[in-house]
């Protein structure tokens, strides 16, 4: 997916009525836009509208690329002139002639959203973020809190203490976190040693 931004100065006839940005622009519909400066003309499906920033998303389909969609983020103050090429969005519309418009759409009625649900991924969002947060060690260098980043990501069982990271609770890495600072807490058998070596071979990556 592609995206762009663009901007523009003076007021339009769109933005001067008393009409809300979503009931000038509505959602799914497919529009072709002309832009100040240059004249440019954009289409594509309204995916979306944003009343604080004065923003209009559209999302026009690509074919014959790698990119599912283009994305372009218009400012609303740049729109000239409106040309309303489908009210709502087709099911399946493929291009036809040349110089016609290349789209093929699918409507996509937004979302329900619920406070429940705002409020389960805003207490989710929180609950990482303590998490992440107990894995960073201000005392401890950039370099150490890389090693524990990465030991992190291998072996899920590793904690600070203090300056020091334990590893499984068997293994701990001292300043300055090289290699040779990788030592066994307890004495072990080839299980041990074989996470020894593991920690090592991640220390020193």
């Amino acid at each position: 997916m592609s995206s762009s931004i663009s901007n523009g100065a003076g007021a339009t006839a769109e933005s001067s009525t008393s009409l809300s940005l979503s009931e000038s622009y509505p959602v799914n519909s497919i529009l072709e836009l002309t832009l100040s400066p240059g004249d440019e003309v954009v289409q594509g499906l309204v995916y979306c509208t944003d009343q604080i920033s004065n923003s209009i998303v559209l999302k026009k389909s690509l074919n014959y690329t790698t990119l599912a969609s283009d994305i372009r983020v218009i400012n609303a103050s740049c729109v000239k002139s409106k040309k309303v090429i489908a009210a709502e969005a087709p099911k399946d519309r493929s291009g036809g002639e040349d110089g016609e418009m290349q789209v093929q759409e699918i409507a996509m009625p937004l979302p329900n959203v619920t406070k429940k649900s705002i409020d389960e991924r805003e207490k989710r969002a929180v609950m990482l973020a303590k998490e992440s947060f107990k894995h960073i060690n201000q005392k401890a260098s950039p370099e150490g809190q890389a090693v524990f980043d990465r030991l992190l990501k291998a072996c899920n069982e590793v904690k600070w203490n203090k300056e020091s990271i334990i590893v499984l609770n068997n293994i701990r890495v001292d300043p300055p976190y090289r290699v040779e600072n990788c030592k066994l807490m307890k004495s072990g058998g080839v299980m041990h040693e074989g996470s020894l070596d593991r920690v090592k071979r991640i220390v020193g990556a």
